[in-house]
Protein backbone atom coordinates (compact mmCIF):
# COMPACT_ATOMS: atom_id res chain seq x y z
CA UNK A 1 0.00 0.00 0.00
CA UNK A 2 2.75 2.45 0.99
CA UNK A 3 4.72 1.69 -2.15
CA UNK A 4 1.62 2.31 -4.26
CA UNK A 5 1.09 5.70 -2.59
CA UNK A 6 4.73 6.63 -3.18
CA UNK A 7 4.45 5.63 -6.84
CA UNK A 8 1.28 7.68 -7.25
CA UNK A 9 2.83 10.71 -5.55
CA UNK A 10 5.86 10.43 -7.83
CA UNK A 11 3.57 10.99 -10.83
CA UNK A 12 2.15 14.27 -9.50
CA UNK A 13 3.22 17.41 -11.40
CA UNK A 14 6.63 18.66 -10.27
CA UNK A 15 7.27 15.88 -7.77
CA UNK A 16 9.60 13.93 -10.03
CA UNK A 17 11.76 17.00 -10.69
CA UNK A 18 11.84 17.85 -6.97
CA UNK A 19 12.93 14.32 -6.04
CA UNK A 20 15.63 14.30 -8.70
CA UNK A 21 16.97 17.67 -7.56
CA UNK A 22 17.09 16.39 -3.99
CA UNK A 23 18.97 13.29 -5.10
CA UNK A 24 21.43 15.46 -7.03
CA UNK A 25 22.06 17.61 -3.95
CA UNK A 26 22.65 14.52 -1.83
CA UNK A 27 25.08 13.11 -4.44
CA UNK A 28 26.96 16.41 -4.55
CA UNK A 29 27.13 16.57 -0.75
CA UNK A 30 28.41 13.00 -0.52
CA UNK A 31 31.02 13.71 -3.21
CA UNK A 32 32.22 16.77 -1.30
CA UNK A 33 32.47 14.76 1.90
CA UNK A 34 34.58 12.15 0.08
CA UNK A 35 36.86 14.91 -1.17
CA UNK A 36 37.16 16.35 2.33
CA UNK A 37 38.15 12.94 3.66
CA UNK A 38 41.21 13.09 1.40
CA UNK A 39 42.29 16.45 2.89
CA UNK A 40 42.92 15.16 6.41
CA UNK A 41 46.18 15.82 8.24
CA UNK A 42 48.26 13.36 10.23
CA UNK A 43 47.56 13.56 13.97
CA UNK A 44 50.53 13.58 16.34
CA UNK A 45 50.77 12.31 19.88
CA UNK A 46 51.19 15.49 21.94
CA UNK A 47 48.71 16.05 24.76
CA UNK A 48 48.79 18.86 27.38
CA UNK A 49 49.75 17.94 30.93
CA UNK A 50 46.59 17.08 32.91
CA UNK A 51 46.94 19.40 35.92
CA UNK A 52 48.60 22.82 35.47
CA UNK A 53 49.64 24.36 38.80
CA UNK A 54 47.12 26.88 40.13
CA UNK A 55 47.86 30.59 39.89
CA UNK A 56 48.93 32.48 42.97
CA UNK A 57 46.71 35.32 44.18
CA UNK A 58 49.13 37.85 42.67
CA UNK A 59 49.19 36.01 39.34
CA UNK A 60 45.40 35.80 39.29
CA UNK A 61 45.21 39.55 39.86
CA UNK A 62 47.44 40.17 36.83
CA UNK A 63 45.43 37.81 34.63
CA UNK A 64 42.11 39.35 35.70
CA UNK A 65 43.42 42.87 35.12
CA UNK A 66 44.50 41.96 31.59
CA UNK A 67 41.19 40.18 31.03
CA UNK A 68 39.23 43.29 31.98
CA UNK A 69 41.42 45.40 29.67
CA UNK A 70 41.04 42.89 26.82
CA UNK A 71 37.25 42.94 27.17
CA UNK A 72 37.00 46.70 27.68
CA UNK A 73 39.01 47.34 24.52
CA UNK A 74 36.49 45.22 22.58
CA UNK A 75 33.60 47.15 24.13
CA UNK A 76 35.36 50.33 22.98
CA UNK A 77 35.40 49.09 19.39
CA UNK A 78 38.81 47.43 19.15
CA UNK A 79 38.81 43.99 17.53
CA UNK A 80 40.23 41.99 20.44
CA UNK A 81 37.35 39.50 20.53
CA UNK A 82 36.19 40.11 16.94
CA UNK A 83 38.48 37.83 14.96
CA UNK A 84 38.40 36.06 11.61
CA UNK A 85 38.86 32.49 10.43
CA UNK A 86 39.53 32.39 6.66
CA UNK A 87 37.85 35.79 6.49
CA UNK A 88 34.74 34.70 8.39
CA UNK A 89 33.97 36.66 11.52
CA UNK A 90 33.56 35.17 14.97
CA UNK A 91 33.54 36.54 18.51
CA UNK A 92 36.04 34.41 20.41
CA UNK A 93 39.33 34.52 22.23
CA UNK A 94 41.89 32.85 19.93
CA UNK A 95 43.29 30.97 22.92
CA UNK A 96 39.89 29.34 23.41
CA UNK A 97 39.76 28.34 19.74
CA UNK A 98 43.16 26.70 20.11
CA UNK A 99 41.83 24.76 23.10
CA UNK A 100 38.80 23.67 21.05
CA UNK A 101 41.13 22.35 18.37
CA UNK A 102 43.10 20.33 20.93
CA UNK A 103 39.92 18.85 22.43
CA UNK A 104 38.44 17.94 19.05
CA UNK A 105 41.65 16.26 17.91
CA UNK A 106 42.01 14.39 21.20
CA UNK A 107 38.41 13.19 21.52
CA UNK A 108 37.33 13.09 17.83
CA UNK A 109 33.63 13.82 18.40
CA UNK A 110 31.21 12.56 15.77
CA UNK A 111 29.12 15.69 16.26
CA UNK A 112 29.74 19.18 17.65
CA UNK A 113 26.58 21.06 18.65
CA UNK A 114 26.91 24.84 18.84
CA UNK A 115 24.15 27.13 20.07
CA UNK A 116 24.57 30.73 18.95
CA UNK A 117 25.84 30.73 15.36
CA UNK A 118 25.98 34.55 15.05
CA UNK A 119 28.28 35.25 12.07
CA UNK A 120 29.12 31.59 11.45
CA UNK A 121 32.88 31.92 11.82
CA UNK A 122 33.15 29.60 14.82
CA UNK A 123 31.05 26.90 13.12
CA UNK A 124 33.27 27.24 10.05
CA UNK A 125 36.37 26.96 12.23
CA UNK A 126 35.09 23.81 13.94
CA UNK A 127 34.09 22.30 10.59
CA UNK A 128 37.58 23.07 9.26
CA UNK A 129 39.13 21.14 12.16
CA UNK A 130 36.77 18.24 11.45
CA UNK A 131 37.76 18.43 7.79
CA UNK A 132 41.48 18.29 8.58
CA UNK A 133 40.87 15.50 11.07
CA UNK A 134 38.75 13.56 8.61
CA UNK A 135 36.07 13.04 11.21
CA UNK A 136 33.04 14.80 12.68
CA UNK A 137 30.58 17.48 11.68
CA UNK A 138 28.86 20.54 13.18
CA UNK A 139 25.23 21.38 13.93
CA UNK A 140 24.77 25.05 14.82
CA UNK A 141 21.61 26.81 16.04
CA UNK A 142 20.64 30.48 15.93
CA UNK A 143 17.38 32.37 16.25
CA UNK A 144 18.40 34.87 13.54
CA UNK A 145 18.48 33.41 10.05
CA UNK A 146 18.93 36.76 8.28
CA UNK A 147 22.73 36.71 8.58
CA UNK A 148 24.70 35.50 5.56
CA UNK A 149 26.95 32.74 6.87
CA UNK A 150 29.70 30.61 5.31
CA UNK A 151 28.51 27.29 3.90
CA UNK A 152 30.46 24.10 4.48
CA UNK A 153 29.42 20.50 3.76
CA UNK A 154 30.15 19.57 7.39
CA UNK A 155 27.86 22.29 8.82
CA UNK A 156 24.12 21.93 9.36
CA UNK A 157 22.35 25.20 10.21
CA UNK A 158 19.18 25.12 12.32
CA UNK A 159 17.05 28.24 12.68
CA UNK A 160 15.17 28.86 15.92
CA UNK A 161 15.63 29.27 19.64
CA UNK A 162 18.03 26.69 21.08
CA UNK A 163 15.53 25.93 23.85
CA UNK A 164 12.40 25.66 21.69
CA UNK A 165 11.01 22.08 21.85
CA UNK A 166 11.06 21.60 18.07
CA UNK A 167 14.66 22.80 17.80
CA UNK A 168 15.79 20.61 20.71
CA UNK A 169 14.04 17.64 19.08
CA UNK A 170 15.77 18.29 15.76
CA UNK A 171 19.20 18.62 17.39
CA UNK A 172 18.63 15.38 19.29
CA UNK A 173 17.65 13.68 16.03
CA UNK A 174 20.93 14.89 14.48
CA UNK A 175 22.79 13.45 17.47
CA UNK A 176 20.96 10.11 17.49
CA UNK A 177 23.60 8.29 15.47
CA UNK A 178 26.61 10.00 17.08
CA UNK A 179 28.58 8.13 19.72
CA UNK A 180 30.68 11.11 20.78
CA UNK A 181 29.11 14.55 21.08
CA UNK A 182 30.53 17.93 22.12
CA UNK A 183 28.18 20.76 23.10
CA UNK A 184 29.16 24.45 23.04
CA UNK A 185 26.62 26.89 24.52
CA UNK A 186 26.97 30.47 23.23
CA UNK A 187 23.53 31.93 22.57
CA UNK A 188 21.39 34.03 24.95
CA UNK A 189 23.58 34.55 28.01
CA UNK A 190 20.84 35.21 30.54
CA UNK A 191 20.91 32.71 33.40
CA UNK A 192 17.47 31.20 32.79
CA UNK A 193 18.21 30.55 29.13
CA UNK A 194 21.59 28.95 29.82
CA UNK A 195 20.03 26.76 32.51
CA UNK A 196 17.40 25.60 30.01
CA UNK A 197 20.13 24.83 27.44
CA UNK A 198 22.11 22.84 29.97
CA UNK A 199 19.09 20.72 30.83
CA UNK A 200 18.23 20.25 27.15
CA UNK A 201 21.65 19.24 25.84
CA UNK A 202 23.89 17.99 28.66
CA UNK A 203 22.61 14.42 28.39
CA UNK A 204 23.91 14.23 24.80
CA UNK A 205 27.50 14.45 26.07
CA UNK A 206 29.01 11.05 26.76
CA UNK A 207 31.75 9.96 29.19
CA UNK A 208 35.04 11.77 28.62
CA UNK A 209 33.52 14.39 26.32
CA UNK A 210 32.90 18.11 26.76
CA UNK A 211 30.07 20.49 27.52
CA UNK A 212 31.42 24.03 27.16
CA UNK A 213 29.58 26.98 28.68
CA UNK A 214 30.86 30.10 26.94
CA UNK A 215 31.17 33.64 28.29
CA UNK A 216 31.21 32.66 31.94
CA UNK A 217 33.49 35.70 32.31
CA UNK A 218 30.59 38.18 32.28
CA UNK A 219 28.80 39.51 35.36
CA UNK A 220 32.15 40.32 36.97
CA UNK A 221 34.02 37.03 36.40
CA UNK A 222 35.96 39.28 35.81
CA UNK A 223 34.38 41.23 32.89
CA UNK A 224 31.14 43.14 32.27
CA UNK A 225 30.09 43.35 35.96
CA UNK A 226 26.76 45.03 35.17
CA UNK A 227 25.42 42.16 33.02
CA UNK A 228 23.48 40.38 35.75
CA UNK A 229 23.30 36.65 36.42
CA UNK A 230 24.38 34.71 33.36
CA UNK A 231 26.38 31.69 32.21
CA UNK A 232 28.59 31.42 35.30
CA UNK A 233 25.65 31.34 37.69
CA UNK A 234 23.74 28.91 35.48
CA UNK A 235 26.75 26.63 35.28
CA UNK A 236 27.34 26.68 39.04
CA UNK A 237 23.72 25.71 39.71
CA UNK A 238 23.95 22.97 37.08
CA UNK A 239 27.08 21.45 38.63
CA UNK A 240 25.37 21.19 42.02
CA UNK A 241 22.79 18.88 40.43
CA UNK A 242 25.11 17.09 38.00
CA UNK A 243 28.22 15.70 39.74
CA UNK A 244 29.00 13.66 36.61
CA UNK A 245 30.44 16.88 35.12
CA UNK A 246 33.52 18.67 36.42
CA UNK A 247 35.66 21.60 35.33
CA UNK A 248 38.80 20.72 33.39
CA UNK A 249 41.68 23.00 34.47
CA UNK A 250 43.77 21.83 31.50
CA UNK A 251 41.59 23.96 29.25
CA UNK A 252 42.61 27.15 31.09
CA UNK A 253 46.37 26.74 31.01
CA UNK A 254 46.70 29.78 28.71
CA UNK A 255 45.21 31.77 31.62
CA UNK A 256 43.13 34.12 29.45
CA UNK A 257 39.78 32.56 28.51
CA UNK A 258 36.31 33.95 27.95
CA UNK A 259 34.97 30.73 29.49
CA UNK A 260 36.54 30.55 32.98
CA UNK A 261 35.57 27.29 34.69
CA UNK A 262 33.24 26.67 31.74
CA UNK A 263 35.04 23.68 30.16
CA UNK A 264 33.03 20.81 31.67
CA UNK A 265 34.14 17.23 31.12
CA UNK A 266 31.84 14.31 31.79
CA UNK A 267 33.36 11.64 34.03
CA UNK A 268 34.54 8.41 32.47
CA UNK A 269 35.75 7.71 28.98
Amino acid sequence: MLQSLKAAAYQLPGVKDLVERHRAVVRERDALRRELAQARLRVGGYRPKPEPPPLTAAEREVVDAFHRLYYARWEAGVDTISIGWFGHRTLKCPLDLWTYQELVVERRPDLIIETGTRFGGSAYYLASICQLLGHGRVVTVDIDDSVRRPAHPLITFISGSSTAPDVVARVKAEAASAQRVFVILDSDHRRAHVEAELEAYAALVGPGDYLIVEDTNINGHPAYPSFGEGPMEAMQAFLQEHPEFSQDPRCERFMLTLNPRGFLRRAGG
